[in-house]
């Protein structure tokens, strides 16, 4: 399966992040509105899910698990204790 850019997973999930808190805060303005479900939409189809909250979802994870591993793959590997017997 090909994953997305990681930089653009992060950006257009900072995007929908900060048009939802907008649209909470003045849910009534339709401009906001639609730019808030055109950010949903955007990140659905990069993740490649139905539904907005479930993209953002697994947007986050994508984002968590992939920094994860490349910390893991990145750290030295520990060198062995000696013991004297």
């Amino acid at each position: 399966m090909l994953l997305p850019a990681r930089a653009e997973v992060a950006r257009r999930l900072e995007q929908y992040r900060a048009w939802e808190r907008l649209m909470l805060v003045s849910p009534d303005n339709r401009a906001v509105r639609g730019t808030f479900e055109s950010a949903g939409y955007t990140l659905c189809a990069l993740m490649g899910k139905r539904c907005a909250r479930e993209a953002a979802d697994a947007a986050e994870l994508y984002l968590n698990l992939r920094g994860r591993r490349e910390r893991i793959v990145r750290r030295p590997p520990r060198s062995t204790p000696s013991v004297n017997v």
